[in-house]
């Protein structure tokens, strides 16, 4: 027996006892939710309305708009409740100069770079700073190097590994060096960071992202360039070490902002005071329109929730839809949300979605009762190809909830393309495929209806 036959004869063996767990009801229901949302197509819809705004960074004017449009829109689809709750965020600004100039050692033509300021970077001196250039591959290598690191840019030169089939777990590979790069450069006495763009695709475009320090070292600027001049650069620095580099960034961080989560419900039918929460999260980066990371989250969160009034079901528990602030700097909206009291409410399950607006594939479950229920479920998402529910998942925002014991449902999409954009000005509406959009709403739609018909 081929592979192929041998794995849609296992498919048929183990489908029969799982459908016998669950009503047969909810395939019509799971199909009906799936085909709206092919045929009405109204995900894409919100999404360009959402991305006209533009990057929506907190503490922005373009954020405020946005929370003021999630609002109005759930108002116009006839959500049982929609309101605000207030959160204080982070107020970083780019500024407008970001440049940086390379200079052979050997020769005399000037080699600019693409470079995008780290988000929580301090500024450069007006003029900018130079220095020679020192290229690292780890915290490791750096620390070997030790005090012949002192008065130099650090570049930190460690690609996303292209051998794993995860992107994300080649991202978690990488990440580290952007979020810690300016500590570690400025502990051995670095006065400038420098990181690779955390994605595989090889261009021009810098991929930003937060970067951190501590109060007890020195703070120096952080910027990331593109994978295109990391290249360039480290095969430069090969022949000719002494190398340097003018950086020039005029980024400012200002005074925390007052701004909001939004936040839409439909009021469960017999067991209202248990919540299933759906979201994403509102806040992007300033760069491109946070189209993918993470409008299509949000937008999804939206439209699951259409659909139900659409198809007219009336859920059991309660299912909220949640625009999260600041999850890109800061994470102030999850925090502010799982703090806040709300007598008589439980929350019985978290679903987000933060991987972008790719064709589903099933879900991520954190929490290991939770999973072995949703597992059963598998067969309902079989049609639209979303059946692999794995263990380990959840997400950012919803993580403060996860720690008080809320189970975590994360919804896992095709990830191979999400790095090509993330963080980056090549996060925008043209790369969103309208229907793999609508089908994550779709599949969304259907496990939170789950949730609130049959618990977990």
């Amino acid at each position: 027996m081929c592979f192929r036959r041998y794995f849609a004869a296992s498919l048929i063996v183990t489908a029969v006892p799982l459908y016998a767990q669950v009503p047969a009801r909810h395939d019509s229901v799971a199909r009906a939710m799936v085909r709206t949302a092919l045929v009405q197509n109204r995900s894409i819809e919100l999404l360009r309305d959402l991305c006209a705004i533009g990057p929506r960074f907190s503490g922005s004017e373009q954020y405020e708009k946005a929370a003021q449009w999630s609002k109005t829109t759930m108002e116009r689809l006839g959500f049982d409740r929609v309101w605000l709750e207030p959160v204080m965020v982070p107020h970083w600004v780019r500024g407008d100069k970001e440049e940086a100039v390379v200079y052979p050692a050997k020769r005399r033509m000037l080699m600019p770079v693409s470079v995008a300021a780290l988000g929580g970077s301090i500024a450069t001196p007006k003029d900018g700073l130079m220095g020679e250039v020192v290229e690292v591959r780890s915290f490791e290598e750096l620390r070997t190097l030790g005090a012949a690191a002192k008065g130099k840019i650090v570049f930190f030169n460690r690609p996303m590994d292209r051998a794993q089939i995860n992107t994300f777990a080649a991202y978690g590979g990488a990440v580290d060096q952007r979020g810690r790069g300016a500590i570690e450069a400025a502990r051995v006495g670095g006065i400038a960071a420098i990181v690779r763009s955390v994605t595989t695709r090889i261009d021009d475009v810098p991929h930003t992202g937060s970067v951190g320090y501590h109060d007890s070292i020195p703070k120096v600027p952080a910027a990331a360039i593109s994978t295109r001049d990391a290249d360039r650069l480290s095969e430069l620095l090969k022949t000719e070490p002494g190398t340097k580099m003018r950086l020039t960034l005029n980024c400012e961080t200002l005074p925390d902002a007052a701004t909001w989560n939004v936040i839409g419900e439909i009021r469960g039918s017999e067991l209202p005071n248990e919540v299933i929460v759906v979201g994403g999260h509102l806040d992007s980066w300033d760069k491109g329109d946070g189209a993918h990371d993470d409008g299509a989250g949000c937008v999804q969160s939206i439209e699951a929730l259409r659909l139900l009034k659409e198809l007219e079901l009336k859920p059991k528990r309660t299912i909220r839809a949640v625009m999260f602030a600041n999850e890109e700097n800061g994470l102030r909206g999850g925090i502010a949300y799982a703090a806040v009291q709300r007598p008589g409410e439980r929350h019985v399950a978290a679903i987000e979605s933060d991987a972008g607006g790719f064709v589903p594939r099933g879900f991520g479950v954190g929490d290991s009762a939770a999973y072995v229920r949703i597992k059963t479920w598998e067969p309902l998402f079989a049609f639209m190809n979303a059946d692999r529910i794995v263990r380990g998942g959840g997400g950012a925002d919803i993580s403060p909830l996860m720690r008080q014991g809320v189970p975590g449902i994360g919804l896992n999409v095709e990830t191979q393309r999400y790095f090509d954009h993330h963080h980056s000005d090549n996060d925008t509406i043209d790369a969103v495929n309208e229907r793999e959009l609508a089908l994550g709403a779709g599949a969304m739609a259907i496990l939170a209806y789950l949730i609130a018909e049959e618990g977990l």
